[in-house]
């Protein structure tokens, strides 16, 4: 539940136009759509991905970080990693698992298998994407385990897109194609409240002393 007499105490301190800003976005942002990302090596490459989730108003990002850590490098990310939501996991089953509980279809994007061209694909529920290493791309696990596959069509000799432009280019198609549709696809009035307050922390410089005044006295 909401502390909203903390959210209206700590937004007293941001502009209002700084506020407006933050519901305009929030009213365009979705956990209908949600990005997986599997080992990635290169650090700009998560990165960018983030920053197209940003961009593009895909509220939640599911890193999976079993063989080389946490890659993300906050100035490709170029602060979208402060206005998404990122959630860290050892291996791919975990995220799975997870996210098929919360009612996601596993998407498995890949130019090998025998995969939806990317026009052709119909979100009609939960859609969760997964995107693999720059070389091999998505383990077997992933693509075992996928609902479906998915590829962005091409005609030259180039086998495969980098991880980041392809992700850029399925959430650009995907999210304006939710975005004209019938479907129910916006964040509830509480995850945008919860985003709002989480947003508003961010944006104040000691943050930390002015949460302390506040519980001192309320």
């Amino acid at each position: 539940m909401i502390d909203m007499k903390l959210l209206a105490y700590l937004e007293e301190i941001i502009s209002e136009k700084r506020k407006e800003r933050f519901t305009e976005i929030l009213n365009e942002r979705t956990d209908y759509i949600t990005v997986a990302v599997e080992d990635v090596f290169q650090m700009h490459n998560t990165s960018a991905v983030i920053r197209s989730c940003e961009s593009f108003g895909v509220q939640t990002a599911h890193l999976i970080e079993g063989k080389y850590g946490q890659r993300l490098d906050e100035e490709i990310a170029m602060g979208a990693q402060k206005w998404v939501d990122i959630k860290r996991y050892k291996d791919s089953k975990a995220v799975i698992d997870s996210l098929r509980g919360q009612g996601y279809k596993i998407v498995a994007t890949s130019p090998h298998a025998d995969s939806s061209l990317l026009q052709n694909f119909e979100i009609n529920s939960k859609t969760a994407l997964f995107f693999g290493t720059e070389n091999k791309g998505l383990s077997d696990y992933v693509l075992e385990n996928a609902d479906s596959h998915l590829k962005i069509p091409m005609v030259g000799f180039t086998e495969s897109l980098n991880i980041s432009v392809s992700a850029a280019i399925i959430l650009q198609h995907l999210t304006t194609k939710l975005k004209a549709s019938d479907i129910d696809w916006r964040l509830t009035e509480e995850e945008r409240l919860e985003r709002r307050l989480d947003w508003t922390k961010k944006s104040i410089k000691s943050i930390d002393d002015i949460l302390e005044r506040y519980y001192t006295y309320n």
